[in-house]
């Protein structure tokens, strides 16, 4: 859904000042290098929804965004900003889109730690705004100062346009509008009760692929201070040359004759557009991506190595057993894969180029007593998704970087457990949010309990740089010599080189990024 400029600037989200509100006198005001916004008290926490950290991006198109302008009165900040353009979407879109929420304890000057989450979707959905990212968890339970926020996407965050007349910024900009959230919380947070020289930046998919990519750039890695990345397995960024073919693609799908009239094109034009099948991997919508530009990414997140500019930055490393079972969900509760069609559905998801047959021989050898559905998912994650991870845990521990892993073993109760511990599952109980209605933990004693130790160990990295507390088992960082992970079950346990025989068997093929 997407509103018109119009209607953004007047109508959502706290975007105009206002010198009145009628909420109650309880109502916390906060102030802010640019003006005074006013939130809510919910549950014992102050809560603020949709700060303008940024100017309305429309007239910024393709180019990096900048600060907002400074407003008079009191600026409501009671309701999420719209998110970015996008494709799918079910709730209100903008260009105008540069919106932050913040939920703490108090506006004090306590100088708590604070928890800067970067919402998943690839790079092309989501917003700061899903329930499930709701801080009020994390700040009843580790007094933190928790921020959400919106950036720009898909094709109008990442399109690289440098080689085609546009400008050199373009394949990042939405990685400089985070850049700016993280200037605003620099500036601001100790407004709210946070310390800006303790933040922590942690994401969960594409939103962990930005942490790392975060970590890679110059401009950004002064403004966090620790950070962690929930199944976001990137290690390379998407190289210019693919980049500029998929942006000229998208450009001729929307029908514009050059860069400028991209940039001047009605925003529906551009999302319709992105709706197209990607170029070059045959498949999904466009995949735009961080782009290895030269000039805000000057290299690959994870390749050749992990920056050593970033080796003082604590790193928790996570994913989760059985990430795959997010896509493969409908074919698992079917409940039709067998040993003759087991070696076509593992090829269509496999990442590592190896023989389907040769993987499915080996595993039905590690694994006897698993059925050729239990393979496919074991399989697709150990081939496709589980590679990422271990080779940014890898590339930190050879230049001793604090660093630490975590696998989640929990495993969603829909289907009788049949998906496993899928891609996403961790969000809520980092956010110690499994009562949250989309929170496919349930919300029994065991996601409970899980919850508040995962919570705790995040809170802590926060708090402290070094995730190890009461909550958990003592949590080594990650040598090549042992691989101690962090197995977060109904048992919390740490264990060597979990899944040994996996990592060894694809090992032997190098981890090529899909379209890359």
């Amino acid at each position: 859904m997407i509103v018109d400029r119009r209607a953004a600037l007047t109508g959502l989200a706290g975007l105009a000042a206002t010198p009145a509100w009628g909420g109650g006198r309880a109502d916390p005001v906060a102030t802010t290098v640019m003006g005074r916004v006013r939130g809510l008290r919910e549950r014992g926490v102050l809560v603020f929804r949709g700060i303008r950290y940024g100017a309305d991006t429309a007239p910024y198109r393709f180019r990096r965004a900048v600060a907002p302008a400074a407003w008079q009165g009191i600026a409501n900040a009671t309701r999420h900003g719209p998110a970015a353009p996008q494709t799918k979407s079910e709730e209100p879109t903008s260009e105008d889109c540069l919106f932050l929420n913040v939920w703490t304890p108090a506006l004090d000057q306590g100088r708590r730690p604070v928890m800067v989450y970067l919402h998943g979707g690839a790079h092309a959905h989501g917003s700061g705004s899903d329930p499930l990212y709701d801080g009020g968890s994390l700040v009843r339970r580790g007094d933190v100062v928790v921020v959400t926020l919106n950036h720009r996407l898909a094709g109008l965050g990442y399109a690289y346009l440098a080689a085609l007349g546009g400008p050199a910024e373009s394949g990042n900009v939405g990685n400089l509008d985070i850049a700016l959230a993280l200037h605003w919380v620099r500036d601001n947070i100790g407004r709210f009760g946070g310390d800006p020289a303790r933040v922590m930046l942690f994401g969960q998919s594409g939103g962990g692929a930005k942490v790392v990519t975060l970590m890679a750039m110059a401009e950004a890695r002064p403004l966090f201070h620790a950070a962690a990345t929930m199944s976001g397995q990137h290690v390379t960024a998407a190289g210019p040359i693919h980049a500029t073919q998929r942006a000229r693609a998208w450009m001729r799908q929307a029908g514009a004759a050059d860069v400028a009239a991209l940039a001047t094109m009605p925003v529906a034009r551009l999302v319709a557009a992105m709706a197209m099948t990607d170029p070059l991997e045959g498949k999904g919508e466009i995949s735009f991506t961080s782009t290895l530009d030269h000039h805000v990414l000057t290299r690959h997140p994870f390749f050749p190595d992990a920056p050593r500019e970033a080796g003082h930055i604590p790193l928790i490393v996570g994913n989760t057993h059985d990430e795959t079972g997010y896509w493969l969900g409908d074919v698992l509760r079917r409940g039709d894969t067998g040993w003759g069609n087991l070696p076509v559905r593992l090829a269509a998801q496999m990442t590592k180029d190896l023989d389907p047959a040769y993987v499915i021989a080996r595993y039905r050898t590690l694994y006897p007593d698993r059925t050729a559905g239990q393979v496919l998912l074991a399989a697709s994650t150990a081939g496709r998704s589980w590679p990422g991870h271990l080779i940014q845990a890898e590339e930190r521990a050879r230049i001793d970087a604090p660093t630490w892993m975590y696998q989640l073993d929990f495993p969603a109760p829909e289907a009788g457990g049949v998906l496993g511990a899928f891609h996403t599952l961790d969000i809520p109980l980092v956010f110690d949010n499994t009562a949250v209605a989309g929170a496919r933990t349930g919300d029994g004693p065991d996601a409970r309990r899980l919850a508040g130790r995962m919570a705790d160990a995040f809170i802590a990295l926060a708090r402290t740089g070094d995730p190890n507390c009461a909550g958990v088992p003592a949590w080594p960082q990650y040598r090549l010599d042992r691989r101690t992970t962090m197995l977060f079950d109904r048992t919390v346990r740490t264990q060597d080189d979990p899944r040994r025989a996996e990592r060894m068997l694809f090992a032997v093929a190098p981890y090529v990024k899909p379209g890359g």
